[in-house]
């Protein structure tokens, strides 16, 4: 008996050790589209990327995971949505969905439900969610292009999130920032978006 003491006594010292080991880094989920996806550029270039570069720089110990796809829509990310948050555990979820949406036509009304659907279950999660609002070309005419940027709005107000108004704002406007389809911004473009998102998303990593 004597010979099981000495490793008896150093499981007792041994297991509340375990409770004090760091916890695994906590992660910011990006669930976008081709905007964030990094559409005809490196991915290196995009301003995700050049957010996790960021977040080191300012001594921040969070993990960016890019879950953004080049076409995707709101009602794409919310059939995605379960298995990225039963996977990664996001602290924070950069919500920027809905361009294609509004590109396509789509019912105002659909895209709000859904992104209002990916809000409620990232917040269930203990997700802080930070919305990325986008405008649309007037293509289907003045009533819907307002309609559908108010939708953002309406959600930022309604869930009180984190909120930039105009993802793009000081690029879309800016032929030289922007590729020749007119949609999709340069790699040249990317740090001033980060710029645009970072002061509303420094104040959820503290």
């Amino acid at each position: 008996m004597q010979l099981f003491r000495p490793l008896l006594l150093l499981l007792v010292f041994l297991c509340p050790l375990s409770l004090f080991a760091s916890p695994s880094t906590a992660k910011i989920l990006v669930l976008g589209d081709s905007l964030s996806a990094g559409y005809g550029i490196a991915l290196e270039e995009g301003w995700v990327s050049l957010l996790q570069e960021r977040i080191k720089k300012h001594h921040f110990t969070y993990e960016v995971v890019n879950a953004s796809v080049s076409g995707e829509t709101s009602g794409g990310g919310l059939a995605r949505l379960p298995a990225l948050l039963a996977e990664h555990k996001p602290m924070i979820v950069i919500l920027e969905l809905g361009g294609n949406d509004g590109l396509r036509g789509h019912p105002i009304n659909v895209m709000r439900q859904n992104l209002e659907k990916i809000i409620a279950a990232s917040q269930a999660a203990n997700a802080q969610v930070l919305l990325l609002g986008m405008h649309i070309p007037p293509n289907y005419g003045a009533r819907y292009t307002r309609t559908f940027h108010q939708a953002y709005i309406d959600l930022a107000k309604k869930y009180q999130l984190s909120f930039v108004p105009f993802f793009l704002d000081q690029v879309a406007n800016n032929a030289a920032l922007m590729q020749s389809d007119g949609i999709h911004p340069t790699a040249e473009a990317q740090g001033t978006m980060l710029d645009h998102v970072w002061p509303t998303l420094e104040p959820l990593l503290k």
